[in-house]
């Protein structure tokens, strides 16, 4: 099966909006709500209300927190650009104009992702319209989530939820929370399961916010559960535990959201190339790409060096989703876009602001920002270092415990 990394023409439109809406919509508001930490950004929801219309309408595909679900339909050798590939690319261009903001989305969390990506037919149908968070790094842990310790007991038709969760994203703002929990500590890993929690259930408290780097415009937040109690059907995947099976259940929802974090790195490090080429025009300096970067200032030959490496985490990215798209495993290609994209996006960003120097560090410019708000791509949904072993396992086809 032949893969094309062309845009296709069928999704060039929503590209063209989404373009549009991170140009005139997220831009011009990006800095405000990089200063007001925490204030919630009004003009989002508009924009939200336009996706849901889209989404009403049956013309959203790949507009929002679609995830990357499998086609259920019969593999008929055809080549498929569905809702993935436009994902990727449509997120992409969101965060051209501001990562934060897109994180601030209302319904279009991770959270969303994950429910669109493993929920069944019922359940995408009783959370439709919802705005989920997702909750799984702990106090005593950041990249092992295979350390969680916040337990989920049967107790007739509910699950009783107890722990602590920290770093989530849109926390507060969220109507519920995709919460990862153990149903019994001495299975494993393979006990590890994930529940939708509505915010207004009875133990569910929002402890803080958190003050950050950069992503100001998104709120990230600690969660504690006392005896929150939840409905055993809010269980996203299968509630037997399958000990062969181990971690993979759980850890599939990676595998769905990875591509969506790759392409945030990817839109965020083109923004800042294109104002890096600009500015650097501004002050003589020509990227010529018909002459060898040998021969080309230092600045040209590392701008030229940084638009190759962005390259590749783009297309590592849109091989990833355009895999999904065509029902093929893409666990490997999945981690392999995230560490790619998410190192060079911080790399990027980074180098740009210092080829522009002055400029580039003040507030004067977004290259800063962009710069602040890159490092969290390469952090959150696994470290680089995570990822790096993930991709080592799967290449050297060792277990988990076979390689730490």
């Amino acid at each position: 099966m032949a893969i094309n990394l062309e845009v296709p023409k069928k999704h060039r439109q929503l590209i063209d909006q989404a373009h549009q809406v991170a140009m005139n919509m997220l831009r011009p508001i990006s800095r405000k709500y990089d200063i007001a930490e925490h204030e919630y950004p009004k003009e989002l929801d508009m924009l939200a209300a336009m996706i849901d219309g889209l989404a009403e309408s049956g013309a959203s595909e790949g507009a929002g927190a679609a995830g990357v679900r499998r086609d259920s339909s019969e593999d008929d050798g055809k080549v498929r650009n569905g809702s993935n590939l436009a994902s990727v690319t449509s997120v992409a261009e969101m965060c051209w104009g501001d990562v934060g903001l897109l994180l601030s989305m209302p319904r279009q969390g991770l959270g969303n992702s994950a429910i669109a990506s493993v929920a069944n037919d019922e359940q995408l149908e009783r959370f439709a319209g919802k705005w989920a968070s997702m909750a799984i790094t702990e106090p005593s842990f950041g990249s092992d989530s295979a350390a969680i310790s916040t337990t989920a007991v049967l107790d007739g038709d509910e699950y009783v939820i107890n722990g602590e969760k920290i770093f989530v994203t849109s926390g507060e703002r969220s109507d519920c929370i995709v919460v990862w929990a153990t149903l019994d500590k001495s299975l494993g890993r393979a006990a590890i399961k994930s529940f939708v929690v509505e915010k207004d259930t009875p133990g569910v408290k929002v402890e803080r916010l958190e003050e950050k780097l950069g992503i100001r415009a998104s709120d990230t937040a600690v969660i504690t559960f006392t005896d929150a109690r939840v409905p055993k059907e809010n269980l996203l995947g299968s509630p037997e535990i399958n000990v062969e099976q181990g971690f993979a259940g759980a850890m599939a929802t990676f595998d769905n959201t990875r591509p969506l974090v790759a392409a945030m790195a990817v839109g965020c490090a083109r923004a800042a190339l294109d104002l890096t080429r600009d500015l650097l025009k501004e002050a003589g300096v020509e990227v010529d790409y018909d002459k060898p970067a040998n021969l080309q200032s230092a600045a040209a030959a590392r701008f030229l060096q940084l638009e190759a490496d962005w390259e590749a985490g783009r297309l590592l990215t849109l091989q990833a989703a355009w895999m999904a798209d065509n029902r093929k495993p893409n666990s490997l290609e999945a981690s392999m876009a995230k560490a790619k994209a998410g190192r060079v996006g911080s790399d990027v960003t980074l180098s740009c602001v210092e080829l522009c120097a002055s400029v580039g560090y003040s507030e004067t410019e977004l290259l800063e920002k962009w710069a602040r708000d890159s490092k969290i791509l390469d952090i959150f949904e696994g470290t680089q270092q995570i990822q790096q072993l993930i991709i080592a396992r799967r290449l050297l086809g060792l277990s988990s415990a076979e390689l730490k």
